[in-house]
């Protein structure tokens, strides 16, 4: 979680707001760019059709595929609302223009939001929050196993 530790530095130097959402069941809002089948589930058995499979539509947490198909989803969404992705490390996603800049990090269903200006960052999460399902934790105070704990003068973090 390097990236995380650098965001939180950044922000101290910076004076940036940092801010924290999680998606509510990410892999299921995700979706397949193939067709996926499986074969029905014990107890769920059509009596007329023993062998038949089910063609699914969203991604199960268990599949090989969902982290994948959600990754994908996000990133093009966030590529949609002109965020970037980092080359060296696909969970950082840059926006930036000659007034602002905005960094995202995301670690599967939680995402650190920071940058100059609280209403670039408020902007940003109105537009996630409008298209996936998504809880606003506000202002970042946890993320894994990484406690952030702000006052005026610092940033103070533990693990």
């Amino acid at each position: 979680m390097m990236i995380v530790r650098t965001m939180i530095a950044l922000a101290a130097a910076k004076g940036w707001h940092l801010h924290q959402m999680e998606f509510k069941n990410a892999f299921r809002q995700g979706g397949f760019e193939e067709e996926v089948y499986m074969v029905q589930p014990l107890g769920f058995e059509l009596n007329t059709h023993p062998k038949a499979v089910y063609q699914l539509k969203k991604p199960l947490y268990s599949l090989k595929q969902a982290p994948h198909a959600w990754h994908s989803k996000i990133t093009q969404y966030l590529h949609r609302i002109g965020f970037q992705m980092s080359k060296p490390n696909n969970s950082l996603y840059v926006r930036s223009n000659s007034e602002s800049r905005i960094v995202i990090i995301l670690y599967v269903d939680d995402m650190v939001i920071g940058g100059e200006h609280i209403v670039d960052i408020n902007k940003v999460k109105s537009l996630l929050s409008g298209k996936f399902e998504m809880t606003d934790m506000k202002e970042f105070h946890y993320f894994r196993s990484i406690k952030v704990v702000r006052t005026p003068a610092n940033i103070m973090i533990s693990q």
